[in-house]
């Protein structure tokens, strides 16, 4: 492994520790902004090798997270050893977070992840996985100038909003699961995000989309 590929992997780690932070677990400051020496020194071998079980990590919502969405519960983040996702892996990681009580799981592979194991995560429900490549998190897409700010709405957020416009969840404009932005916050079906945006004209606007 070259020292290009322990770079992806350090800007990897990076953004998945922004992700986790971002979605209300408790991260340090430390640990989003680990250096590329730092990296070096604690996830890699003597010859310069990220060591793919020591990057793996789990975290705890924040006070803020668990007020807003208390049965958020703990996340795992593994980074998979394996190029492609078998059913072995996929299996081995579905009792990791079953055993061990996690809500959420979140598997970031390299290269691909077959069908069959696809298949095997609603398994674990109600946990739930969420599966990302490496080049998917090379870099943190919120970051970019052209996306605008995305905030998950509580469940009383939520209803509130349905009351305060009179609409039915079937009246708010759309967004997929699939979206690049609601798999960074990990957006659930029925879950709904407040939309920021700047406008020369009108200052910053909301507007709000509902996952599907």
């Amino acid at each position: 492994m070259s020292s290009d590929d322990a770079q992806k992997l350090w800007k990897v780690y990076r953004t998945a520790k922004e992700l986790v932070k971002d979605r209300g677990y408790t991260i340090t400051d430390k640990e989003v902004n680990l250096s590329f020496d730092q990296f070096v020194s604690e996830m890699c071998d003597p010859m310069g090798k990220p060591i793919k079980k020591k990057m793996c990590f789990m975290a705890s919502p924040s006070p803020e997270a668990i007020e807003k969405f208390p049965e958020m519960g703990n996340i795992w983040v593994e980074f998979c050893e394996e190029a492609s996702v078998t059913v072995k892996t996929m299996r081995n990681f579905c009792i990791h977070i079953s055993e061990n009580k996690f809500a959420t799981g979140i598997l970031v592979y390299e290269n691909n992840m077959t069908p069959s194991a696809n298949r095997l995560i609603p398994s674990v429900a109600p946990a739930t996985i969420d599966t990302f490549q490496e080049t998917d998190l090379l870099v943190n897409i919120t970051k970019h100038v052209l996306v605008p700010t995305h905030i998950k709405l509580s469940g009383a957020e939520k209803k509130f909003l349905l009351e305060r416009y009179r609409l039915k969840e079937s009246q708010l404009p759309r967004i997929q699961r699939e979206d690049p932005v609601a798999r960074y916050l990990g957006l659930r079906r029925g879950q709904i995000v407040k939309i920021i945006r700047r406008s020369e004209t009108s200052g910053r606007y909301a507007s709000y989309r509902i996952c599907l």
